[in-house]
């Protein structure tokens, strides 16, 4: 009952700041005086510098600060929210700084101007309210002497404000912003929160049985989330969805605390299951690029810790490759290569990185797409200078063009690695110019000889929940546009061509026990002196018959939902979108090699047992027993069969003379299901001895009668 009741006390604590964001909730008495302090150095940084014969409001000469140390993640975020919101309304805090003669009758030096700003728009912002400060906090006196110029000319600064409100006929500053600005900062107050599950410390069905006991209710779609509730994402089975203004909530649970679940935007988690998707069992994966370090420990932990390694490029002082392994040892990592060099600068040919088969893209892009821009650049370690253009909704025509072509540096380098089978590129743009436009100019890189098949793009691995997603499929990219419960997200996946279609034998029992068919059963190398003794033509696969059997399954199913990309079979387990051919009827090469028995014995030589009638017994029997051809298995035909005489029993001690009945036969189809075995009744040893061989052999009695 204890229990009961706090959960219910502390939802409904949560539940009444529902309409509260969480600068909300910190502005509405005011930040410490070093909040306003770290949020002018990073104002100072990112602020548009104006032409000489435009500028009002001089900001001195410093430039390129360094980053101020804060003191924990909270004081961070609300250090560059308040600086991005001044950002935003730069040009109107100037003019209200000229209009109230606040600026000419308060010479401050020039290299206050930032803090001026930014405690102007957070005083405007609490309505001219006082500032409510803590006894044990620390005073900086700069911060307290700008504050009290403020409050001196606080009625000459309203009456500026309202001028101006009257002036635009507008109801707030807000819609000083440009549309495409004002429509994110909509859908950002609402963005989900989203975090994925450490698989390395737990599990999925562990932590939603833990946040049930917290007193969290799941519920079954995104738009339904509200109070305390959470809900499992479509397109990732280990990705979770939470209000967003219960991020301080979540950041003190324990579950989060010790990195069990990690906060991260959605579009970082559709890059590592994209590349979860075009695995197989032991494939090696190469990162790009080290961002957070969030991503690399998701792939970690998407990936098999013994048999795969994730090589991460650019790590380049020690003091970040020692803040990334302790971060990895408290994820449980252990499958994590750290490499100096940059991206573009490791030779494709190098003898390490042979075994990778997958590259892993994640360029630095304009963050277009991104609804909630601050959390997402302190989330991923994105440049801060990035907010001067999201601030004015679009950007320049020279750094797009600056960003494009590095990631068309990135994109073509990553094409050249022999070994690589497939490349995945992501970006959070919604320009064509890095993202189709990349992509393209990367397929229509010239490969040096013929030993290296091109690249071709691929449809999407990703299940597709929507018909807005299904519409941009036919591009053959994943796309996520901008809305009220996700950032926009560009997902393009590069496959090398195939023209012999050959799937190995490794891969084909990879595959079926990534989709669950093998029920753990482990497929383990011969020992070295064994492989040694044996020779290629005699190796077999050490897998049980009814194991044969669902991996034949399995395969024929692949078959039917291959794609019209001619590559290795990489598809999701759980899509829910494919692109099928309508006629395919040639199987792997492999598969006679991972079954051998299917491919030496006769269906006519084989009897099965007749006491059994169970369906299990039935299932055993089909898949001990011999199959033909694989090719022969795809054409249907009917077949008439010809069933024996069926007379029937008599109570007495002799045999009824009958009538012959009359000829008996059916159309059989093939199919999972034959005839009973038992639906005919038994007859006399009399009767029946001249049959016996007959039914011996007979492919009425095989449950598929092979063509």
């Amino acid at each position: 009952m204890e229990l009961q009741s706090s959960s219910l006390q502390r939802m409904n604590e949560i539940s009444s700041l529902d309409d509260l964001t969480i600068s909300d909730k910190a502005n509405s008495t005011g930040y410490p005086d070093y909040v306003y302090l770290n949020a002018a150095k990073i104002f100072q940084n990112v602020h548009v510098e104006k032409p000489q014969d435009q500028r009002l409001v001089g900001y001195g000469t410093l430039t390129n600060l360094p980053m101020p140390v804060f003191e924990d993640e909270k004081s961070q975020r609300w250090s560059f929210e308040l600086a991005f919101s001044a950002l935003k309304y730069q040009d109107f805090l100037e003019d209200l700084m000229i209009d109230s003669c606040f600026y000419p009758s308060n010479p401050t030096h020039d290299d206050l101007t930032s803090l001026v700003v930014v405690m102007l728009y957070d005083f405007q912002d609490r309505k001219f309210q006082p500032r409510l400060c803590l006894a044990d906090e620390e005073e900086i006196e700069e911060v307290r002497e700008v504050e009290k110029s403020l409050n001196s000319f606080k009625t000459k600064i309203a009456a500026s404000l309202a001028r101006c409100r009257i002036k635009l006929d507008i109801l707030t500053i807000d819609y000083l912003l440009p549309e495409t600005v004002r429509k994110k900062q909509e859908r950002a107050s609402t963005l989900p929160l989203y975090a994925w599950v450490n698989t390395m410390k737990t599990s999925l069905e562990d932590v939603c049985s833990s946040l049930v006991r917290d007193g969290f209710v799941k519920v079954k779609s995104i738009t339904e989330l509200e109070g305390l509730t959470f809900c499992q994402d479509l397109h990732c089975q280990d990705l979770l969805g939470f209000p967003a203004h219960l991020r301080d909530d979540l950041c003190g649970m324990e579950l989060f605390t010790d990195y069990k679940l990690i906060i991260q935007d959605k579009s970082r988690s559709l890059a590592a299951h994209s590349v979860k998707a075009l695995m197989n069992l032991d494939d090696d994966v190469i990162i790009g690029s080290v961002a957070s370090g969030l991503t690399i420990a998701h792939m970690s932990a998407l990936t098999n810790q013994n048999t795969s390694k994730i090589f991460v490029c650019g790590v380049k002082t020690k003091s970040q490759q020692e803040q990334l392994q302790h971060f990895f040892t408290q994820m449980q990592c252990r499958n994590i290569k750290l490499i100096p060099d940059t991206f573009t600068d490791i030779d494709p040919t190098n003898p390490r990185l042979q075994t990778a088969k997958i590259v892993l893209l994640l360029p630095p892009c304009s963050v277009s797409g991104v609804s909630n821009p601050v959390d997402f650049i302190l989330n991923e370690n994105e440049d801060a200078g990035l907010l001067q253009d999201i601030s004015r909704g679009s950007i320049s025509e020279d750094k797009l063009n600056d960003l494009a072509k590095h990631q068309e540096q990135i994109m073509t380098h990553a094409v050249k690695f022999p070994k690589v089978q497939a490349v995945v590129y992501c970006t959070c743009s919604v320009y064509p110019e890095e993202n189709e436009d990349v992509v393209k100019k990367a397929l229509e890189y010239k490969f040096e000889g013929n030993k290296v098949q091109p690249y071709r793009l691929s449809p999407p691995v990703l299940p597709l929940c929507s018909i807005l997603e299904i519409e941009n499929a036919s591009e053959k990219c994943f796309k996520l546009e901008p809305s009220e419960t996700n950032n926009g997200c560009f997902v393009a996946v590069l496959t090398r061509e195939d023209p012999s279609g050959t799937v190995s034998v490794k891969d084909i029992l990879a595959r079926a026990a990534a989709k669950g068919l093998l029920d753990g059963i482990e497929t383990t190398k011969p020992a070295k002196k064994e492989r040694r003794k044996s020779k290629p033509a005699t190796q077999t696969t050490l897998v049980s018959s009814e194991t044969q059997g669902r991996i034949a399954e399995f395969l024929k199913k692949e078959s039917e939902e291959a794609t019209d990309i001619a590559v290795r079979p990489y598809i999701s387990s759980n899509s829910l979108f494919r692109e099928s051919k309508a006629n395919i009827s040639i199987p792997p090469k492999g598969l006679s090699k991972a079954i051998p028995s299917m491919s030496r014995m006769s269906p006519v030589k084989k009897s099965l047992s007749r006491s059994s009638t169970t369906e299990r017994h039935y299932e055993h029997c089909r898949s001990s027993a011999a199959r033909p051809r694989l090719e022969e298995m795809y054409v249907l035909k009917p077949v008439e069969l010809t069933l024996p005489p069926v007379i029937a029993l008599s109570h007495s001690s002799y045999v009824c003379k009958s009538k012959s009945p009359p000829h008996l036969s059916y159309f059989h189809w093939k199919s999972r299901y034959s005839l009973p075995r038992n639906s005919l009744t038994q007859t006399s040893s009399t009767n029946m001895s001249k049959h016996n061989d007959t039914l011996q052999t007979s492919p009425a009695k095989h449950p598929r009668p092979w063509l």
